[in-house]
């Protein structure tokens, strides 16, 4: 009996094949030649081993593999507005248009071109910075845990940090900021109880080897009952005594109000600087919409002392982040406009009815897949740490049928779509998709279900 696999062609042959040749074209030939080899030694192992055709697909679908990009947009319908695993704020045009004038080609990041000398990155995204938070002065760097670490280092190296045990919190990806802010050189002394601390422990645990008071706001998590906590009115005075700066990590990087969108008890960074922080620390990521960043604002003397520490250098930022930051804050100087334009304000403001408007419209479109659609209310959740028990109104496109496997297809879709699973059916939320995307979400929910 004749073994079929003997007839498998070699690796020339089928580089000669016109599908193949076609291949040749678009990917490099390195990638095509490996993908040929993987093909024809599963095909050795198969009974019966693969036609032409069969074969010449599945070298298609390896150099499509081989060739597919690590980082990959997809549409997130997870009802989470500020998703951490899924990228946080999706960038404003004007910061998007920023990046790509600014990466096409040289720039004035270190240059000052009125004097015609080397210049400071640190200059850039200042003004506005201060402008928008009332501050004397600013720095970026590239995340918020870099902002607390330059500035616990410049301060309080080796000398004594004050912290409530109950701001000793843990962040995304398991990073606590405990560990953290050991790690920039600062001695940890915890005041207070998990559930209560006043500004008499604060006081009380004053020395000479006080260096700085730290207060972390805890945004991605609620503590009720028998609580209480010092405010940063109510440390200002302690630090002043001690003649210490007063740290805030504030983490949301909020510069407007959202109250009157029905999201309260967030404080604003203008909040914080007018406050008393001498220095408060924000995520460019979060609520503030723009590309991850880490931004201090605050008090001149203190701004400069962080921006001649050797760190710095460490955790700046580059070009496309200062570009993008700059378009997003320009944003601001119009609160209504910021609200229409940044999409992740956009996505939280908008009226309830207006989404299920939109999912509507998109559902209408779904006539073609085999799956019941609905739409049906859900709750969204702001996510990125910020507001964290507040549920937003909300509305979802609703498919029936085995959840777990249309999950896996939309999630294996050429542009991935990203659900979640309640009730035994996939709901796909779409105020935390950005409107402009309405179109192609649908088409590709469509393409994603009929496939």
């Amino acid at each position: 009996m004749t073994d079929l696999r003997r007839s498998l062609p070699a690796v020339h042959i089928v580089l000669e094949r016109p599908r193949i040749r076609e291949l040749l074209d678009q990917a490099p030939r390195s990638v095509v030649l490996d993908a040929v080899r993987a093909v024809l030694h599963e095909s050795r192992s198969a009974s019966p081993p693969p036609n032409e055709d069969a074969m010449d697909a599945a070298i298609e679908a390896e150099v499509a593999r081989r060739t597919q990009p690590s980082l990959r947009p997809v549409f997130n319908a997870t009802g989470v507005v500020l998703h951490t695993n899924l990228g946080r704020a999706p960038l404003a045009r004007a910061a998007i248009e920023a990046i790509a004038r600014t990466a096409g080609g040289s720039s004035n990041l270190e240059y000052d071109l009125a004097r015609g000398e080397r210049g400071s990155r640190y200059g850039h995204c200042v003004q506005l910075l201060c402008e928008l938070t009332g501050a004397e002065d600013a720095i970026v760097v590239n995340n918020c845990a870099a902002a607390l670490v330059l500035a616990l280092n410049t301060f309080s190296d080796e000398r004594a940090a004050l912290v409530s045990r109950g701001e000793l919190i843990e962040i995304g990806g398991s990073f606590r900021v405990p560990d953290i802010m050991a790690k920039s050189g600062a001695k940890l002394v915890e005041v207070g109880t998990t559930n209560r601390t006043h500004a008499d422990d604060y006081r009380r645990a004053l020395t000479s080897d006080t260096a700085v008071i730290v207060k972390v706001h805890r945004s991605n998590f609620a503590v009720h009952g028998f609580v209480a906590e010092a405010t940063l009115e109510d440390l200002t005075p302690i630090a002043r005594e001690g003649n210490v700066p007063l740290l805030f990590d504030f983490g949301s990087g909020l510069l407007v109000s959202l109250e009157p969108y029905g999201l309260a008890g967030e404080p604003t960074a203008r909040d914080a600087v007018r406050a008393g922080a001498t220095l408060t620390f924000m995520s460019g990521d979060k609520l503030l919409g723009g590309p991850q960043a880490g931004i201090i604002v605050g008090e001149a003397v203190a701004v400069s002392a962080c921006r001649r520490n050797p760190l710095a250098r460490a955790v700046r930022v580059d070009k496309l982040t200062l570009a993008a930051l700059e378009a997003t804050l320009s944003l601001y100087r119009d609160p209504e406009r910021a609200l229409r334009q940044v999409p992740v304000l956009a996505m939280l403001a908008t009226a309830a009815d207006d989404v299920r408007q939109r999912a509507g419209r998109i559902a209408s479109r779904l006539t073609s897949v085999r799956q019941s659609v609905t739409v049906e209310a859900s709750e969204a959740t702001v996510g990125g740490g910020a507001f964290p028990t507040a549920r937003i109104p909300s509305y979802a496109i609703v498919l029936a049928g085995d959840a777990v496997a249309i999950e896996a297809r939309l999630r294996g879709a050429a542009q991935p779509i990203v659900a979640r699973i309640a009730d035994s059916r996939v709901w796909l939320d779409v105020r935390s998709v950005p409107q402009e995307f309405d179109d192609a979400f649908a088409l590709a929910l469509e393409q994603a279900l009929t496939a």
